[in-house]
């Protein structure tokens, strides 16, 4: 969810958006709720989360917004025939095979073990599809932000931005947000900007404010933020 809000929210202008290794689809759902005139292009290897996905693009009233593709990202001919896009989002995984624990569920192995490609190869795929101008936004665990860094600069890519997110108030960073863009279409000597962190809950347990107003961004009832920041909303009507 992260990762479509932070794309969304620095992609100066954003008429085609991808989405690479997409699952069942939650990052595009949030990025075309959050970009309603953009049309979108998804690329899923599992089959079984290409169906999901296009049940909710279906249900969602979305199906002349969205593309659902099934294919390997690392294939140039998914995107052989397409136009440039302005917004380029991805939720690598992060582990190689045999370094960690693998979920019980196969579907969910390659969300956090590299079996099909790193962030390399999603930092290659990106490059390789941006339009001038256009934003590379992803997530990435902040313990790895320097290899993250370096599959940019390996493949033209600048880093504009990155945010890390604190999971409890107190804690270090578990995870980044990262904004990039070709180095072609920049000025030189672009220097990357660090944003404060972005927390996720006080060390009491409640959620921090700001989290709070990101939520509703992407579409959380305003009942559940006013909770949080006490904050009044009108009724729907």
């Amino acid at each position: 969810m992260l990762t479509a809000w932070y794309g969304t929210q620095w992609a100066p202008r954003v008429g085609r958006a991808a989405d690479l290794g997409s699952g069942i689809g939650s990052v595009a759902l949030v990025v075309a709720w959050r970009l309603p005139g953009a049309t979108l292009v998804t690329v899923e290897a599992q089959s079984i989360s290409v169906r999901l996905a296009r049940k909710s693009v279906r249900y969602n009233g979305l199906a002349a917004r969205v593309d659902v593709r099934e294919g390997d990202l690392r294939d140039a001919a998914i995107f052989a025939d397409d136009a440039p896009f302005d917004l380029v989002t991805g939720s690598p995984p992060y582990f190689a095979p045999g370094t960690a624990v693998e979920a019980a569920h196969p579907q969910a192995v390659p969300a956090r073990i590299e079996v099909r490609g790193t962030v390399t190869d999603y930092a290659r795929t990106a490059a390789g599809i941006l339009a001038p101008g256009g934003l590379f936004a992803f997530v990435f665990p902040f313990a790895q932000r320097e290899r993250a860094e370096e599959a940019l600069r390996a493949h033209g890519l600048v880093l504009l931005r990155r945010r890390d997110v604190v999971f409890k108030e107190g804690e270090a960073p578990m995870i980044s947000l990262f904004a990039a863009a070709r180095a072609a279409h920049l000025p030189p000597a672009r220097k990357t900007f660090i944003e404060p962190p972005l927390t996720i809950r006080r060390a009491d347990g409640s959620m921090d404010p700001e989290y709070a107003m990101v939520r509703l961004s992407f579409g959380f009832p305003p009942g559940d933020v006013a909770a949080v920041t006490g904050a009044t909303c009108p009724a729907p009507k």
